[in-house]
């Protein structure tokens, strides 16, 4: 048994973490946050199901650096009267839609619980969210468009999020330095394979810089290991004999240092190199939870 409900004045025990009033789980349980879910589904009303970034989690999406301690969110009937608890955020659409079920759990489908956390995210937020959605084969842009195209909050966001999503993202960094490359009014292909002047397979690259033998790519900590540097020295110096440059990028670089991308992006496109190009991208980080100020901003949002 991973939940334990108690009535007032009587105490769960050493073995159980109280998850609200009323609900605990296993101290142990092998999964903390699933074990908290459960409890909060045995007190919630029948009707309730979890959405926004609970569900966003819930269904395994890509997320951005969220700060802690953020509630529980769910979605409630409207025509019911709004539970009212300590760690929980309370969403009540006009009409709720048919819930899904995920490890035994309601759960907004996919599409309604991005709407929903479109209400309060930053657009690089939700652009990680949907590209994550659409990588897995959870959702598809036309399912989008058609929760965002409804009169509801957080519809505009999703709305402007959809048309710089891509699907073919391995990784949120790759949806940022991707980003990063529109706000600098940059065109790239994601996932762009390369081949000699054979025709013969040299490597995929995460992004080409459109019309330019370049590729700029995310390089993570996996790039650390003794055996993926073999490898990526491997790959490339193949690129190189095609002719083609191949430059790497960190997630401090993307954060931090982007105005260096910015110069390599100049360089390759021939123009010249303004500083000032790096502002729009700076003036989006601020309100994602890629920032401390971002994530200040949506735990202030979800308290209300």
């Amino acid at each position: 048994m991973e939940v334990r409900l108690t009535r007032s004045g009587e105490h769960a025990g050493g073995d159980w973490v109280r998850v609200t009033h009323g609900a605990h789980r296993r101290r142990d349980a092998d999964d903390p946050f699933l074990s908290d879910l459960q409890a909060w589904f045995r007190v919630l009303p029948t009707s309730s199901r979890f959405t926004h970034l609970t569900a966003a989690r819930l269904w395994g999406l890509w997320l951005p650096p969220l700060p802690a301690g953020l509630p529980v969110v769910v979605a409630c009937d409207p025509s019911r009267s709004r539970p009212r608890r300590l760690g929980l955020s309370v969403v009540r659409p006009t009409r709720l839609e048919a819930a899904s079920t995920v490890a035994g759990l309601p759960v907004d489908p996919v599409e309604v619980a991005l709407l929903a956390a479109c209400r309060d995210v930053g657009d690089l937020d939700a652009l990680v969210l949907v590209d994550s959605a659409l990588r897995a084969g959870l959702t598809t842009p036309a399912a989008l468009l058609r929760v965002a195209a409804t009169r509801t909050r957080g519809a505009p966001r999703l709305r402007r999020v959809l048309g710089l999503a891509d699907g073919r993202a391995e990784s949120p960094w790759e949806t940022m330095l991707r980003a990063l490359h529109h706000h600098v009014a940059a065109s790239v292909e994601p996932q762009f394979e390369v081949v000699d002047e054979r025709g013969s397979f040299v490597a995929r690259g995460d992004l080409r810089l459109s019309g330019h033998r370049v590729l700029h790519e995310y390089d993570g900590g996996v790039h650390l290991t003794v055996d993926q540097q073999r490898s990526d020295l491997r790959r490339a110096r193949r690129l190189t004999s095609a002719g083609w440059v191949r430059r790497g990028y960190t997630s401090e670089d993307v954060l931090h240092r982007a105005v260096g991308v910015l110069r390599d992006i100049d360089d390759t496109l021939g123009r010249t190199h303004d500083p000032r190009r790096i502002r729009a991208w700076h003036d989006e980080l601020r309100t994602s939870c890629f920032t401390s100020a971002g994530r200040a901003t949506l735990q202030a949002r979800l308290a209300t």
